[in-house]
């Protein structure tokens, strides 16, 4: 049904923009009402002034925005073209001894951040967008404070933005970002290459409470959304794994799995680093003591060359067995 009525409001913007042809291009003056059907009309209205001119030749897909959410007339929030791009007269009707016809008021162009001195290209989206909880957080977050703004992302005239998908989402984040990009190739990845997983399961791109622009305001619970099994409090705790999964594990990808830093038990020994060891009440012929279970006098990190060949049960245990991390 929106389809449908997008089609319909496509053909009366065209059919409204073969009655200006003849015209003199003015903005039309609708009045203040601001009920759905009015507001509609006066949608459509306006939207006719630009689409007498940017049609279907256009070089730049504008036509193919009725497609999208920002097109349905039938919505009331829906945008008109002035909304966006500013009212621009003089781009609609050109001054007389003009060599060429002046810019919209409001042009999106990449890799201009600001649009005046105290005027961002955000600001337009965020007049209708800064409502969303998504996006409260957006002034002062590391996008806009490196020069990104919306439309480096998102495209509004396209019914299909790559950024929404999970699938294509991947390549438009590294754009940016190339060495995560390198990173989600390795032999230990989270699944982003297959659509299962994207940038935005754990970030928010228009700025988070946490770090890293993170959907939660720890790493801990943004990975916990998914990881919900190794949440505690449990019995025996792993002090590592309460304060910091990136202590262990790095996010975007790793030649060791799961996502490890580093192999066991050269991972371990950064932190059981041995003083402690020979210090703990464990038995004559604990490993770290007397070099393992023969005796012999070797470091106690290179028995069987694995920690967790024992401590299964790294990130926690609620067995009333599992002291030491062992079951």
């Amino acid at each position: 049904m929106r389809k449908l009525m997008g089609i319909c409001v496509l053909l009366a913007s065209l059919v409204g923009a073969a009655d200006l042809a003849a015209a003199e291009p003015v903005l039309p003056d609708l009045g203040s009402s601001t009920s759905p059907a009015r507001t509609a009309e006066q949608a459509v209205k306006r939207d006719a002034v630009c689409t007498r001119c940017h049609d279907e030749d256009e070089p730049m897909p504008v036509l193919s925005i009725y497609q999208t959410k920002h097109g349905v007339k039938g919505d009331p929030r829906a945008p008109s073209c002035q909304a966006c791009h500013g009212e621009s007269d003089k781009h609609v009707k050109v001054p007389a001894g003009a060599k060429e016809r002046p810019a919209p008021d409001v042009v999106f162009k990449k890799g201009a951040y600001k649009l005046s001195e105290d005027h961002t290209r955000a600001d337009q989206c965020l007049s209708c967008h800064k409502a969303s909880v998504k996006h409260n957080n957006w002034t002062g977050s590391q996008h806009p404070a490196n020069g990104v703004s919306c439309n480096d992302c998102h495209v509004a005239h396209t019914p299909r933005d790559k950024v929404l998908s999970k699938m294509t989402q991947p390549e438009v984040c590294y754009t940016c970002h190339k060495e995560q990009r390198a990173d989600s190739h390795k032999i230990s990845a989270h699944p982003i290459t297959v659509g299962k997983t994207a940038c935005s399961d754990c970030h928010n791109s228009h700025g988070g409470l946490g770090p890293k622009m993170l959907k939660k305001a720890t790493l801990n619970e943004t990975c916990y959304l998914c990881h919900a099994d190794k949440r505690g409090p449990m019995l025996f705790e792993h002090q590592p794994v309460v304060e910091d999964c990136a202590a262990c594990h790095t996010p975007h990808g790793s030649n060791i799995s799961p996502l490890l830093k580093s192999r066991s038990p050269i991972l371990c020994d950064e932190c059981h680093d041995g003083p402690h060891i020979s210090r703990t009440p464990i038995g004559p012929n604990a490993a770290g003591r007397q070099g393992g279970f023969t005796g012999a006098n070797i470091s106690g990190s290179a028995t069987g060359r694995a920690c967790m060949n024992c401590h299964v049960q790294v990130h926690g245990s609620n067995s009333p067995a599992g002291g030491y991390l062992l079951r």
